[in-house]
Order: structure tokens, then sequence, then C-alpha cells
């Protein structure tokens, strides 16, 4: 049977429209298809601050120290060979009563690893908290989001719960703490209009080594905490939205 050039179109249509949905489902922050992921609640007012690629000296000490005087309690996502170098910070975290969340080794794309080193990445993460604070690792979250059914799958036996988020500050390279919350708010606003709650992407450190620069991540969370009242905000942490889903989920 003769091929046609439309016959040929549109299977390379087809393709292009399966690799865009694997691409979403595994990589968009919001997508539930590879499985369930802690994004949010659903009370707008209820932010979550939430921290990836420490510890990372001195800035993670100066968010501490900014949280303390505010009274507000965050999850860190930590990678484990910053954790082998610096265990006193995760420490530090751990004892101020903010959650000590799983980012894995060396913050590879799981999405593109086979699953011996995806496992070897989460489980060797858990050890490297574990060690450090004494006590099971609950939180996980993937590096760039990036995620197939296995990495979700190997996650949960291992005792990890999966987190995303759903507003992101983009402060992983050099801005202005003002750019940061501009970031941020354009999130807060879809998903005050979608009536959820926030899951706060930010940074304390950077995957290419400790003493990457998080001065406007610092500033930029002085800022949000500050007006916060002005915006009816509570903020909380990531397993408030988990501890609720799963309750409903047993109601149900």
């Amino acid at each position: 049977m003769a091929i046609t050039i439309t016959t040929v179109l549109a299977g390379a249509a087809v393709a292009g429209l399966a690799a865009g949905g694997y691409a979403y489902a595994g990589m968009w922050p919001s997508s539930q298809i590879f499985g369930r992921a802690i994004i949010a609640g659903n009370d707008p007012a209820e932010f979550a601050l939430t921290y990836d690629d420490g510890p990372n000296d001195p800035y993670t000490y100066q968010l501490l120290d900014l949280l303390a005087r505010h009274e507000v309690r965050a999850t860190f996502f930590v990678i484990g060979r910053f954790v082998r170098q610096r265990p006193e910070i995760v420490r530090a975290i751990r004892a101020a009563g903010h959650l000590v969340g799983n980012h894995t080794v060396t913050h590879p794309v799981l999405l593109f690893q086979p699953p011996r080193r995806v496992r070897e990445e989460l489980a060797g993460c858990n050890a490297a908290i574990e060690d450090a604070i004494g006590e099971a690792v609950r939180w996980f979250r993937p590096p760039h989001g990036a995620r197939r059914p296995d990495v979700l799958r190997c996650a949960r036996e291992l005792g990890l719960t999966p987190v995303l988020w759903n507003a992101m500050g983009y402060d992983w390279k050099a801005t202005t703490a003002e750019r940061v919350l501009a970031n941020l708010d354009r999130g807060i606003a879809h998903n005050r209009r979608a009536e959820r709650g926030s899951n706060l992407l930010l940074h304390d450190g950077g995957q290419a080594g400790i003493g990457q620069d998080r001065s406007h991540s610092v500033a930029a969370t002085r800022m949000l905490i500050e007006r916060s009242a002005l915006q009816k905000a509570r903020f909380v942490t990531v397993d408030a939205w988990n501890e609720r889903s799963s309750g409903a989920e047993n109601r149900g």
C-alpha cells in the first residue's frame, strides 16, 4: 500500500501530540496524570513557602532568622550532597520547626534517568537527611518537577509523598527581589481566581554548589511576609494540605 504525504503528516502530528502530552504529564507542576502529588489546598488565603536546592550558607541561615522573627514555618527541599557537606544547617532547619524534604542527591532530571538511578538518588538523599536530623523523611520534590509513574512509585515505596508547586519566583538566576515577588504575585493571582491556595517555589541554594547568591530570595520572602496581613494570607506547611486531602479521600 502506498504511503501518502497525508498519512505521513498525520502520523507526525499524532507523534507530536503524544510527545507533548508526555512532556505535560511529566514536567508540568500541576499535572496529576502520572500520579497524585501535593500541590495546594482549596483555601486561597493559604500560602506555603517552599525552598529548593539548599542547604546553602549564608542564605539558609538568613531565611531561618527571618522566618523565626515572623513566626512562619516553611518547607526546605534539600540536595543530598549538600546535606553531607553541611548537616548542621539541616539540623538548624528542623530544630526551628520547619519541614525537611528530599530533593535527590545530585539534582538530575529524573524523567530521563533509569529506574536504578532514580532509586539511588532518592534513597541516598533520604539517608543523608536521616543521618543529619535523626528522623525519617516524608516529603519529596522532584528536581524541575520531572517525574514518571515509576519515579512516583519509587518515592512512595521509600515513604515519601511527592510535592510540586503552583507559583514560582524564578529566583534561581541573578535577579531582584522585586522581580521575584512580581513572579510570585502572578501565580498567586491565578490561584486566587481558581480558588486555590498558593504553593510558592523559591530557592535558598543552587544545584551548582554551596555559596550561590540567594539574597534576592531572602529579600522577596521578607517583602511577601510583611505584606501578608494586607492580603489576608496565612502561612502553612505542605503537610497541612496532605492531611486534608487524605482525610477527604478516607471520607469518600
